[in-house]
């Protein structure tokens, strides 16, 4: 790095990217991944993202919202997430984005706890579609540096401002990046868990960071859990099944081969269902059929689901899958405002990173990546506003540095579970957390 920074954003899920394609091109943004930037939980996502398709849907989607929440959102910003969702449809759409067309027109699916179908697709592989193209449009723009396998391991903090990141690479090389501005977008909790549908590396390093340094959190114990991923042995990220294919008709039987559940019960509400049904027939998994839905559907609609669990040696045309519950999304997380402002100056926290209060206690489905893309663009605006920025870059090596990530990581799932344990409210079903 041999140029001045103005923006420093931590992770290139789909908030991270879109942020830094909508701050100025004149700012020097300097993006930083754990991982490999394709690497993000944003990629894996099957289903869709939600949208207001006219005036008449504005009460339906905002009591599925509100209702899936168990009316503990953020109304106001709930409000705002709905009327600003064309607009970002539209902005998708420019960046090269495409969803799936009948006839000319937009279809849109429905998934559980809607009242209506209101969700774009893009096959079963809409997160990659979309992340995949802002990617593509980061990897492009001549004022963003994308830099990979690197972790963020604390912040550079004066006082109460804070002016950059301290990370680590591969290389074990200790290096400290200055700028005025730090956006924290790191996602969510799922490495803690046994099961999940997160990659492993999603730990929560920013909210263990935040901890450290009192910066204000919010709902930490709202974790949803997904109803049905693909169970097989052994501790591995799970293969999510999407909400899709039960809003499309797919069906769950028991040990017995009976149905036990409305499919399209909120995610919270069905995965309490499915864990007491697995108890009940002392098996670790419940049967889903996607026949219902029919062969031609399944083709065109669900592709890469039928692929892997055709891999896993399953014929979902012939034959019911297994499923459990898993680990699939963190509503709580680094407390912000409707721009992402936190308690400290200088950091702004988007994505499942950051809590605004928009899905309450449970996120409605296909809402995470309108909720990422939504404030992330307002959380750009705000960072515009001040775009006279003149931040000096300090590139600071300690050579020979060692540190131990396993310790590392040890120390932050600690941080984590214990202020977990602290908050009162809502309790999550948690199938337990990782050793």
């Amino acid at each position: 790095m041999n140029k001045a920074l103005d923006v420093i954003i931590v992770g290139t899920g789909a908030a991270g990217l879109f942020c830094a394609l909508n701050l100025p091109e004149e700012m020097n943004i300097l993006l930083v991944t754990k991982e490999a930037a394709e690497k993000s939980d944003s990629f894996l996502a099957q289903g869709g993202i939600c949208v207001l398709q006219d005036a008449s849907d504005y009460r339906g989607f905002l009591e599925d919202t509100m209702k899936a929440g168990r009316y503990k959102n953020n109304q106001a910003l709930v409000n705002l997430m709905i009327r600003q969702s064309p607009e970002v449809i539209r902005d998708l759409i420019a960046y090269g984005v495409e969803f799936e067309q009948e006839n000319g027109r937009f279809k849109f699916t429905r998934e559980g706890a809607h009242s209506t179908a209101r969700i774009l697709f893009h096959k079963d592989t809409t997160g990659k579609e979309i992340t995949g193209k802002l990617l593509a449009g980061v990897r492009s723009r001549p004022n963003i540096t994308l830099l990979e396998h690197t972790t963020m391991i604390d912040l550079v903090r004066s006082r109460n401002r804070c002016k950059g990141i301290v990370t680590c690479n591969r290389d074990h090389q200790v290096v400290a990046y200055h700028a005025r501005i730090i956006v924290l977008a790191t996602g969510g909790v799922g490495g803690l868990f046994d099961n999940s549908t997160n990659y492993s590396h999603i730990t929560g390093d920013a909210i263990a960071i935040a901890l450290n340094h009192q910066i204000s959190l919010q709902d930490l114990n709202c974790v949803q859990f997904h109803p049905t991923a693909f169970y097989r042995e052994g501790k591995e990220r799970r293969f999510l099944i999407s909400e899709s294919v039960r809003g499309e008709g797919a069906v769950l039987y028991n040990a017995k081969m009976e149905r036990f559940v409305d499919e399209l019960l909120p995610r919270d509400r069905l995965t309490e269902v499915i864990l007491k049904q697995m108890e009940k027939d002392q098996r670790p998994f419940v049967w889903l059929s996607m026949k219902e839905i029919g062969r031609e559907e399944i083709e065109s609609h669900f592709p890469n689901i039928r692929r892997y669990c055709f891999e896993a040696g399953y014929d979902v045309m012939e034959e019911c899958i297994p499923v459990v519950p898993a680990q699939h999304y963190h509503m709580g997380g680094i407390r912000v405002n409707s721009v992402g402002e936190t308690s400290l100056e200088g950091i702004y926290a988007i994505g499942e990173a950051s809590c605004n209060g928009v899905h309450g206690a449970n996120r409605l489905a296909s809402n995470s990546l309108l909720d990422a893309l939504v404030f992330a663009k307002r959380c750009a605006g705000q960072i515009a506003k001040g775009s006279k920025v003149q931040a000096i870059l300090e590139d600071r090596k300690m050579l020979g540095l060692q540190i131990d990530f396993s310790q590392l990581q040890r120390e932050y799932k600690k941080i984590i579970l214990e202020a977990m344990e602290r908050m009162d409210g809502y309790e999550p079903f948690y199938s337990g957390y990782a050793e």
